[in-house]
């Protein structure tokens, strides 16, 4: 197991055992969640793992980058943009492979602290501030990561609520954290609109 709890993320139980006992599955799962429904993101691994065979991290960056792409391309592909995504998660896995000898979790479970966790993260391709302090919320919340200055490291993401994927255990979870962004997409139109010079809280 990954860590203090099984992972409920997808509606899948497949790619949530899959989420629950491979830490690269977690990290390439968070990179995936972008304009695209969380869940699906999230599952984008296992779908991986059935067509390649593995999702070992050294094993992905050495595939051929047309072969795989083709393979992540595959319906139902791993995302709305699966050349580039594919192109990424070999980066990812490269990263990974090459800086923590193809352990993910050395990344959090050797970070000094939440600062240095979040350093570590944002480093990692596509992952932008927002991204790295929703994944250490992730981590800390259902992983029970918890290094030093998570909290003020992941700011309103460490608070209880449904605002996020690291918030999300179950069904009714994950519809209350889509609620929630939904309202968010409403204020940012709205501030948006709201006159010239004023854009979007994030």
């Amino acid at each position: 197991m990954l860590g203090a709890m099984a992972l409920h993320i997808t509606g899948d139980p497949h790619a949530d055992e899959l989420l629950s006992t491979d830490p690269f599955a977690v990290l390439a799962g968070m990179m995936l969640d972008q304009q695209y429904p969380m869940e699906h993101a999230f599952r984008g691994p296992a779908k991986v793992l059935d067509r390649f065979g593995t999702f070992d991290p050294a094993r992905i960056a050495a595939a051929d980058p047309e072969e795989f792409a083709a393979l992540c391309s595959t319906p139902p592909a791993i995302h709305r943009f699966p050349g580039s995504m594919s192109a990424r998660l070999q980066e990812l896995a490269r990263i990974v492979a090459d800086e923590y000898d193809g352990r993910a979790e050395r990344i959090w479970t050797e970070a000094a602290d939440g600062r240095d966790l979040m350093k570590r993260v944002q480093a990692l391709p596509g992952f932008g501030k927002q991204k790295a302090q929703i994944f250490v919320a992730l981590l800390a919340k259902q992983l029970d990561v918890r290094p030093e200055g998570w909290e003020a490291a992941v700011g309103a993401y460490a608070e209880d609520g449904f605002r996020s994927v690291a918030d999300v255990v179950d069904e009714a979870s994950l519809q209350k954290v889509r609620d929630y962004k939904k309202q968010k997409k409403a204020a940012a139109k709205t501030s948006a609109g709201s006159g010239p010079g004023v854009s979007p809280q994030r």
